[in-house]
């Protein structure tokens, strides 16, 4: 392969023709449908689709086929798929990204909006450019220039969803769906995370899973006057506040239930180890001045973000505001519950273990409600094989001139454990150019251009690599 050629059309492709399609694709508003309750007749997400199924044709990829995929009642899949050229093996290539939007999320900054594209200090600004309308072109980009320059790759299937943004819930039946036509899988690309730095290609090994449900405490029909009440009745507050003892230890936040803790395997601590003394992983957060983090120890904190149970108070009910508070001792007292678990536990099992504590033997007999239980279980990578070890180190030096290096996401993707579990044999690498303060979610999204460059290149040269191995 003509790896100089190869460069040349990756970064050819992504200055001209890819940075202005991907710009049009900032313009449209497609919200993914938990955002958008009127997705289908709206028609934003069919009109995100119908953009890059033009794209993908417009590029005349050789034995390309094209296919916008309907199941009733569920959001749109863009599908391209390519035969094989050169490859000794017969597994398929699955190249994942979403084109579904979260939305604006507030103001942006002056001379910037969610909608309007802005190109500047090499930056693509707008909603959608980093999370994720980019992979799409990275992957037909990576492919093109695999056969520009001589490359080979295996059968490869670009699935493009519509509802990542609100948890995958149609994916699993696309991929019921379209099990015989993508075939055996022997490796899985997503192009969907973020990494620790712009300096080295990032490859994300396990990702945390999240429970989550509304807890209700109620100790009284109506509200009462607190002078006639108080020291009759507990609060409710005060019984939520012993039910959450039961979970969390408020001075730690190490979690009690046993359910809800993991060993951390040694190879991701190891990973953990070596990027923290790089100097990598390092949050940038808005923390109010003089408030510490909850360890002064840069591994711990990496760990507690990763690879250990979290809770989080989400939301409230039953409290007035603080204009509005009278004296009254409220009727009942509601929390959302957030936690976040480590990559290895079950969902299920740790939402059965916590609602088990929280119901179970109430403090004064109060009404405890469980209200919309719901999870999804995190994912670990499997052991990289030998070709596709090698392969990253040789690509990260030669594109990024740096070796590559792992990291845990504190956050949930519902469709990698759904892949983990629909492709079991296959190989992961989970990868994109986003990176500290790219503000996917947040107001002043934006896509670092020549970071993606790099990332579609070492794309290309991990398929080529594998069509050989």
């Amino acid at each position: 392969m003509d790896q100089r050629l190869l460069r040349e059309t990756i970064q050819d492709t992504w200055r001209t023709d890819a940075l202005a399609s991907l710009s049009e694709f900032v313009s449209i508003p497609a919200l993914s449908p938990a955002f958008d309750a009127w997705w289908a007749s709206n028609g934003h997400l069919h009109a995100a689709v119908e953009h890059l199924r033009r794209w993908l044709v417009s590029r005349q990829l050789p034995g390309a086929v094209v296919d916008v995929v309907k199941l009733p009642g569920r959001t749109p899949l863009l599908l391209l798929e390519i035969p094989a050229s050169g490859a000794t093996t017969e597994d398929t290539v699955v190249l994942y990204g979403h084109l579904d939007k979260q939305p604006p999320a507030g103001e942006w900054s002056p001379g910037l909006d969610p909608w309007t594209p802005v190109v500047k200090d090499g930056r693509l600004y707008g909603r959608g450019a980093g999370d994720d309308g980019y992979a799409g072109y990275a992957a037909s980009t990576a492919l093109e220039a695999l056969h520009r320059a001589g490359g080979k790759h295996a059968r490869t299937v670009v699935l493009l969803e519509t509802c990542e943004e609100s948890g995958s819930p149609d994916l699993a039946a696309y991929l019921g769906h379209l099990r015989d036509r993508i075939g055996r899988v022997g490796l899985v690309v997503c192009l969907d995370v973020a990494g620790g730095d712009y300096e080295r290609l990032w490859l994300a090994t396990s990702l945390r899973g999240i429970a989550f449900l509304d807890l209700t405490v109620r100790v009284l029909d109506s509200g009462v006057h607190s002078g006639h009440s108080s020291g009759l009745v507990a609060s409710s507050f005060r019984v939520v506040r012993q039910l959450l003892d039961r979970l969390e230890d408020s001075r730690t936040g190490e979690m009690l239930l046993p359910e809800l803790s993991v060993v951390i395997p040694e190879d991701r601590l190891a990973e953990v180890r070596l990027a923290v003394a790089e100097g990598g992983l390092r949050p940038e957060l808005p923390i109010t001045e003089g408030v510490r983090t909850a360890t002064d120890d840069p591994v711990e904190l990496v760990l507690n973000n990763t690879w250990r149970t979290t809770l989080s108070v989400t939301g409230a009910s039953g409290l007035p505001s603080l204009e509005d508070a009278g004296n009254v001792l409220r009727p009942f007292t509601g929390l959302k519950l957030s936690f976040r678990l480590p990559p290895t536990i079950d969902a299920e099992v740790a939402l059965e273990a916590i609602t088990r504590a929280l119901t179970t033997d109430v403090p004064y007999g109060a009404k405890v409600e469980i209200g919309r239980p719901a999870g999804a279980s995190g994912w670990n990578a499997p052991k990289l094989a030998p070709w596709l070890a090698t392969t990253l180190d040789k690509v990260s030096v030669e594109v990024f001139g740096e070796p590559w290096r792992a990291l845990g996401l504190g956050g949930t993707i519902p469709f990698l454990g759904l892949f983990a579990e629909t492709y079991p044999d296959a190989q992961f690498v989970v990868t994109g150019p986003r990176g500290p303060g790219n503000n996917a979610h947040v107001p002043d999204e934006w896509l670092h251009l020549e970071q993606t460059e790099r990332v579609t290149e070492a794309v290309a040269r991990i398929l080529h690599a594998h069509a050989g191995e």
